[in-house]
This record gives C-alpha cells, structure tokens and sequence, in this order.
C-alpha cells in the first residue's frame, strides 16, 4: 500500500476519535470523504484539533470552512479551505494540503511542539 493510501486510510479511520495526553491537553479528528470540488479538490473534509484542560482550541487544521488568503496585510479576495489556526484566537492561515499522511504529519509534529514549548513556559 502507497504512503497516501495509507495515510487516507489512517486520516478516514481517526474519525470521531478523541485521545487525552498529559497534563490536560486532548486531540480530537473529524475526517470524512466528499465529492471532490474547486474548493474540496482532495475530497476529504477534515479537522484536527489540539486543546488544552479548559477545553479550548489551541490549535488546529481544517476545511470546515472558508478563510480569504492574507494579501500584503489585508485580507485578499482569494476564499480557500485548507487552513491552520495557529492559536485559539486565529482565524485561519492558508495551509497547503499536499497528503493525508503530510496533513497527519505535521499536525501531531506541530502539536508535540505546541505542548512541549507550553511546558516550559
């Protein structure tokens, strides 16, 4: 089985699935198949979220909805799906979906970041 076989396979079957780490912290997935689209062009709905004891998003990947690209300080008129909230306030950052198993990749590799960095505070 290719790497993104797998990696859809992995993405699709994490559906629903929420886990506790240490000190609080908690990751849930939410990832299902769509017809593909100009604005779903992979065919995969996706989210996957870090939060911390109080039960706030600290940090995420999604497509649940649209965000405009960013343009020289200004928001453009560019509307994409594919984004990260970099923190609990953000509101999206433009986020290149290449794979599944990339997507899976850098969000637990973000997230072991994110908690470590928090750790030493």
């Amino acid at each position: 089985m290719e790497r993104e076989d797998f990696g859809l396979q992995w993405l699709l079957e994490l559906h629903g699935v929420s886990v506790q780490l240490e000190e609080g912290y908690w990751w849930k997935a939410q990832a299902w198949r769509v017809a593909p689209s100009a604005l779903c062009p992979h065919g995969v709905r996706y989210s996957l979220t870090l939060h911390n004891k109080y039960n706030t998003r600290i940090f995420g990947y999604d497509n649940a909805h649209g965000i405009r690209t960013a343009s020289k300080g200004k928001f453009g008129s560019r509307i994409v799906r594919d984004h990260v909230h970099l923190t609990a306030s953000d509101k999206g950052h433009f986020y290149e979906f290449s794979t599944a198993a990339q997507l899976l990749e850098d969000f637990f590799k973000r997230s072991e970041e994110i908690i470590n960095s928090r750790r030493k505070r």
